[in-house]
């Protein structure tokens, strides 16, 4: 295993691996199996909150007609990954430093030195005020969804809740407006819309009720929503409560973000520091596995080339290289 506890600033380099990936969803897991054969020693950090994994079917993910598992669909990539050479380690990144042109990663397993990083660690969504076994109860009968681009034409025609306001809230319902008549826009905390927004929404034929919303529960196949209004039921409901961006380590090295928090990175998905990469969620742009997995691809190859560029001949003899095979017991 390439990390150490404590390793020698003049020695970092004979534990060097090629690159270090942090996050094991869709974007970090294809970067891995590409990376992997290109010949390039790579590590995996997983700390096994992808949000794929908490998908209970994918239609919308090419090749699988009948469905697919967001976890199942992990299960397949990860193997892939370690079929092909990935080594993966479960656990959390805490802190990213740059160190004379490598990186040195600290956390569960103590500290990694790697040539490049590339960073995948997505977002969090922000869920609804409800307890967790309910939350998760209801996700996984399909009664509580995020994402209406994965998943809406299996509800189209049914009764459907967005919990959200102003700009999020509003988006959403007009995207799931175009599934069904029946779609009423709720706010999670009583906050009124704005003239114009309220004016879109009414003329789209979406419900708009101010809320606060008190409580939520599950009946039977049905999800509820308790309002000063009284209770309403529903068919399923998606917040559209925004996310969390998990761009913590690219702050660490200095990595220049959007507004929003995502990593800004060209046509190449390199980002203002030389060595470090990202894609997938944690990048702006579709939160979608298809693209998550674009993204990784792309990255896996602009980092063979760009190492290339750095160093040819290291790169025709990295499998082959004494002091990396010492990193990397058997």
């Amino acid at each position: 295993m390439a990390f150490r506890d404590d390793p020698s600033r003049s020695g970092i380099e004979s534990h060097v691996v090629d690159c270090l990936i942090i996050g094991g969803g869709p974007a970090g897991l294809t970067a891995a199996i590409y990376l992997s054969r290109f010949l390039l020693r790579v590590i995996l950090i997983d700390a096994g909150n992808s949000r794929a994994a908490s998908i209970p079917r994918t239609h919308n993910h090419a090749g699988f007609p009948d469905g697919i598992a967001g976890g199942d669909l992990l299960i397949r990539m990860r193997s892939q990954a370690i079929q092909f050479g990935t080594q993966i380690l479960d656990g959390m990144v805490e802190r990213l430093e740059g160190e004379g042109g490598a990186f040195l990663a600290y956390g569960d397993h103590g500290c990694l030195a790697a040539r490049t990083v590339l960073l995948a660690t997505g977002v969090v969504n922000n869920r609804p005020s409800m307890p967790e076994t309910i939350h998760d109860d209801a996700l996984a009968r399909g009664l509580l969804r995020y994402c209406p681009i994965c998943d809406a034409y299996e509800i189209r025609d049914r009764r459907i809740a967005v919990l959200g306001n102003a700009e999020h809230g509003e988006r959403e319902a007009l995207f799931l407006r175009s599934y069904s008549a029946d779609v009423t826009l709720v706010s999670p905390d009583g906050a009124v819309l704005d003239q114009g927004c309220a004016d879109r929404l009414a003329q789209a034929g979406v419900i708009t009720i101010p809320g606060p919303c008190s409580t939520i529960g599950i009946d039977r196949d049905r999800i509820h929503l308790t309002l000063p209004q009284g209770t309403l039921s529903f068919d399923v409901l998606y917040p559209a409560l925004g996310s969390v961006i998990r761009s913590e380590r690219a702050a660490d090295v200095g990595a220049a973000l959007s507004d929003e928090g995502c990593l800004i990175v060209d046509a190449h998905q390199r980002t203002s520091v030389p060595g470090l990469y990202a894609a997938g969620d944690v990048v702006l742009g579709l939160d979608q596995i298809s693209h998550a997995m674009g993204d990784g691809g792309v990255a896996a190859t602009t980092i063979r080339n760009d190492l290339a560029h750095r160093s040819p001949r290291y790169c025709a003899t990295a499998r082959s290289s004494p002091a990396l095979d010492s990193a990397f017991p058997s």
